[in-house]
């Protein structure tokens, strides 16, 4: 009999969620997932923030903390006009964190591991922070992109590599969040199954070979779990130093 076999990329499928009507409009597990991630953050603060005491509980010390700590990096990154972005960072962070957590739960989708979902967010901050450097400066954000100090003979060449640097933001960005968390999961999924593969195949002898790639999985979810929240404020700084750019050109 044939044992468990490994299917590191069935994870990643689309299917159609929410039932007969989900199919119908075209929603999906991924759908599914991000819908659950706003719902759940939405509950979150708002169980935290209800009782408003002095002395905070578990739950509204969380809320508080994540507030003061995406506070502080709007501030820090960008200076005092990041109190006006802080929303904006706020959302995109906790929305990232919670889609990266629930990813490494059975039966959640992790929507951060489709380049579709990051692409969107990426191109929304790229076209967010533009319009804010234009809305800023107008037409003298275009000196962005002429690197102070150069002689004007270089800037033939040097301007078309500051814009294509440019131009790469939400590519890098997108890639970044995508690829780390797919390679994560992937990895992940390969252990547990190679640890099924193992206990199925060579009965007591593999139960024992087994603790091997069971530690792996183990230490794996605690990387997991690190690479989650990481990946979350690497998306969130970078969006800060994007807007810093737009404001500040410098």
């Amino acid at each position: 009999m044939a044992g468990p076999s490994i299917d590191a990329l069935g994870q990643f499928t689309l299917t159609p969620g929410l039932g007969p009507v989900g199919r119908a409009l075209g929603f999906t597990n991924s759908n599914e997932a991000m819908l659950a991630s706003a719902l759940i953050i939405i509950g979150l603060f708002a169980a935290g923030l209800s009782a408003r005491a002095l002395v905070p509980g578990r739950l509204q010390s969380l809320v508080e903390m994540l507030y003061e700590f995406v506070h502080n990096m709007c501030v820090d990154t960008i200076g005092e006009e990041g109190r006006r972005f802080f929303p904006l960072v706020f959302t995109i962070f906790s929305f990232i964190l919670l889609g990266n957590l629930l990813g490494l739960f059975p039966y959640f989708f992790a929507f951060t591991s489709h380049i579709a979902v990051t692409l969107a967010l990426a191109l929304f901050v790229f076209l967010f922070s533009t319009g804010v450097g234009f809305y800023t400066h107008g037409l003298g954000f275009l000196r962005f992109f002429v690197p102070a100090g150069v002689p004007g003979w270089l800037l033939p060449l040097l301007i078309p590599i500051e814009i294509i640097s440019y131009l790469s933001r939400p590519v890098s960005l997108s890639v970044r969040l995508f690829a780390n968390m797919t390679a994560g999961h992937v990895m992940w999924e390969v252990f547990a199954g190679f640890m099924l593969m193992l206990t199925a195949g060579l009965g007591v002898l593999g139960a024992i070979a087994a603790i091997i790639p069971l530690g792996l999985n183990v230490a794996l979810a605690a990387l997991e779990l690190l690479v989650a929240g990481l990946q979350a404020y690497v998306f969130a700084i970078l969006t800060c130093l994007y807007l810093h750019d737009a404001v500040h050109m410098h």
